[in-house]
């Protein structure tokens, strides 16, 4: 069973032990350009030899199912074609249902099992069971843990490429992923919502996860059909206001809650044109287009290292063990319950510009040698302030990073923590 904290607690201490040659005396020691990929690689290996012979960790993908306190998340998988080079594309799907009698989401499950899967040429395609029987099956505040547990398990055992993982979902799955995406947003290289309702999530999030609507014209029911003209122009206004945000929404003509968003063959499907002036016009003019959803969420790859990162600390999932969002890390988690975080990478000038930081405490920005040249002084530009900072990558911090998002994408060899004291940043210790 799957406890909140439960990860990191001995994670540096037994993978370093776990390392050849390395004992607990060693763990310190400097990494420099010329092994920094070396040591990465062994300590990434010696994570999934040691992850992957865990016996609740086997049993949890033999028995396809995952607990978390009193829940338990069931999934069926199915392994498609032959895996590419870089490892399987990942499409974790979302039944519909919610607030229904078990009977009927099970039967929501099923049917999802198959609804978008016969659109998948290669890949690993993963139904989740929605934890339960509530208008929010699937985004509980247990669910979240169990995604990243289900991600980390797929990567370590069925040969998923990390930079692949789509969520796609129909009507309460929808709502899920309408959810989800911006909670788990560094997870996902992109995400599609059919059919769902946003309940007033915040976007900022979603800045570097291409995401996909799709609802039917004729779904009035909460009003699906004009929230996801709203939330098109919310994109599009985050997207002038920010750069990145790329999305797209396909309002299905004259179709109700139903429409193709998994049309094997890829017909195309008649969807509206100009959604502002349908909504405020009532202009129905159509073009048509593959509304294929595993065609639209295949296209991306996601970028681990984006340039530009905002993150709305609002919009966090309280019962997950992750306090990270791309490359940055909360100091203190449970103390940031609102506030915003907007950070850049310079390479050219090997630094980090943090335009916003609006939160009670400090924050990590986690480094790689992938973002800047971290065996040079690393400068942080903050308000008006201006550090320059000489990093310290180690072989501890690669192992804790490691452990924390079971991913090599995510492995950081040095961090700079930021704080406050009197109202002024200063570089943490």
């Amino acid at each position: 069973m799957i406890k909140k904290y439960s990860k990191l607690l001995l994670s540096v201490a037994a993978m370093t032990l776990a390392i050849p040659g390395c004992s607990s005396g060693q763990a310190e020691k400097t990494i420099k350009a010329g092994n920094i990929a070396d040591i990465r690689s062994k300590v990434w290996n010696s994570y999934v030899e040691k992850v992957s012979e865990d016996p609740e960790r086997k049993n949890e993908f033999e028995s396809k199912e995952l607990k978390y306190g009193e829940v338990t998340m069931r999934y069926e998988m199915f392994t498609i074609g032959e895996a590419p080079e870089d490892g399987y594309p990942l499409y974790i799907t979302l039944h519909g249902g919610g607030n229904a009698p078990k009977e009927v989401n099970d039967q929501q499950w099923e049917h999802m099992k198959i609804y978008y899967r016969n659109s998948v040429e290669n890949g690993v395609y993963v139904a989740v069971r929605g934890v339960r029987d509530t208008w929010n099956t699937h985004f509980n505040d247990e669910s979240y843990p169990l995604y990243d547990r289900l991600i980390e398990n797929m990567i370590l055992f069925a040969n998923v490429n990390p930079n692949r993982v789509y969520i796609l979902g129909f009507s309460a799955g929808g709502d899920g992923v309408y959810q989800i995406a911006p909670r788990m947003a560094d997870r996902f290289a992109a995400a599609n919502m059919s059919a769902g309702h946003p309940n007033g999530v915040s976007m900022k999030n979603v800045r570097n996860l291409p995401f996909a609507i799709q609802v039917g014209e004729k779904d009035t029911a909460y009003e699906r059909n004009v929230q996801a003209a709203i939330y098109d122009g919310i994109l599009s206004d985050l997207e002038k206001a920010e750069g990145g945000y790329y999305h797209q929404t396909f309002i299905h003509y004259n179709k109700p809650h139903n429409f193709y968003d998994n049309h094997a063959m890829r017909n195309n499907q008649k969807v509206i044109a100009d959604l502002e002036a349908w909504r405020t016009e009532n202009n129905r003019l159509t073009f048509e287009a593959n509304t294929n959803a595993i065609d639209w969420v295949s296209r991306f790859k996601r970028n681990p290292y984006p340039e530009k990162i905002v993150w709305d600390l609002s919009t966090r999932a309280s019962l997950r063990d992750v306090n990270s969002f791309y490359w940055l890390r909360l100091n203190n988690p449970e103390e940031e319950t609102e506030g915003e975080i907007k950070a850049s990478l310079d390479p050219k000038a090997n630094s980090v510009i943090i335009d916003t930081a609006n939160l009670k405490g400090g924050f990590t920005i986690l480094l790689n040698e992938k973002m800047l040249n971290i065996f040079k002084p690393v400068t942080v530009h903050i308000g008006d302030q201006k550090f320059k900072v000489d990093v310290k990558p180690s072989e501890e911090f690669l192992i804790e990073t490691t452990f924390e998002r079971g991913d090599f994408n995510y492995q950081f060899a040095a961090g700079i923590s930021l704080g406050k004291e009197n109202n002024v940043w200063k570089v943490l210790e």
